[in-house]
């Protein structure tokens, strides 16, 4: 859609000059005002406004602005896959909307298929989200396989996507299971309390090995204790400390097998 736009702009900007210069080119003078009426007159307005509006809808159209007016990812991306993107770096582009700037984020993006692939992505941030836009925080994105080389985060709002793109990827990397996320989608919400924290030391990726010891709330108020022996990320240490409360799924009849549901970035 984007590149409709732009090409339409440009085909009717090119028009209205094109209508004026041969307007004023042609034009036969009277012999009283002489040929100046062929360049000044209410054509004018035609190539002012090409040159005022066409700048004005390339920039507006530019990467992470159209999905900042619209909310929505452009056309292109818009049934694009859904991958995994880490950040790496982000910096300024020096571009502002409303005085929110514009961001290149740098990701290492991992797709449908597994295959992990550097790309950007550009966009308009508030001031005060800045702070959220940190080297490693994980954010669904939307890419065109075959041509990588830029992304657009997803905002489509299909946050059961962007959950199955994450569950395929800790599958592959051994961080969980298909019948652990079982539990968690079909399993009982409960609370539960960290008694222990035990660090083996063993790590796959960037997660952390770490054995829990829970006491676990049934619905009905009483508690069963178990241990559950989960991969983490480093931001996420710091929400299973001893004395912590965390959110947890479990089957009935299976209360050793408890499933921890902590953010993706914590």
């Amino acid at each position: 859609m984007t590149k409709a736009i732009r090409t339409t702009t440009l085909v009717l900007s090119v028009a209205a000059i094109g209508y004026y210069l041969f307007y004023a080119l042609t034009y036969t003078p009277d012999p009283y005002t002489g040929s100046m009426l062929g360049w000044v007159g209410p054509h004018m307005a035609l190539p002012i406004i090409a040159l005022t509006i066409a700048p004005m809808v390339f920039a507006f159209t530019g990467n992470g602005i159209w999905e900042a007016f619209t909310g929505n990812n452009s056309s292109a991306f818009r049934d694009g896959a859904v991958g995994i993107g880490t950040i790496v770096s982000f910096r300024q582009t020096g571009l502002s909307v409303n005085d929110q700037p514009q961001v290149r984020i740098d990701l290492r993006v991992e797709g449908e298929d597994g295959k992990s692939f550097d790309s950007h992505a550009k966009l308009i941030v508030p001031l005060t989200e800045l702070a959220l836009l940190q080297p490693g925080v994980v954010v669904p994105v939307r890419y065109i396989p075959g041509r990588t080389d830029k992304v657009e985060l997803d905002r489509s709002g299909d946050s059961r996507a962007a959950q199955r793109a994450m569950n395929e990827s800790m599958i592959r990397k051994g961080i969980t299971t298909r019948d652990k996320l079982d539990i968690a989608e079909r399993g009982i919400a409960a609370q539960a309390v960290v008694r222990s924290l035990d660090v083996p030391g063993r790590i796959r990726g960037s997660y952390t090995e770490v054995v829990l010891g829970l006491v676990v709330t049934r619905p009905d108020g009483t508690t069963f204790e178990t241990r559950v022996d989960k991969y983490l990320p480093p931001a996420n240490i710091a929400q299973v400390q001893v004395g912590r409360i965390v959110s947890a799924h479990y089957l009935p009849e299976n209360e050793r097998e408890v499933v921890l549901a902590l953010p993706m970035n914590a």
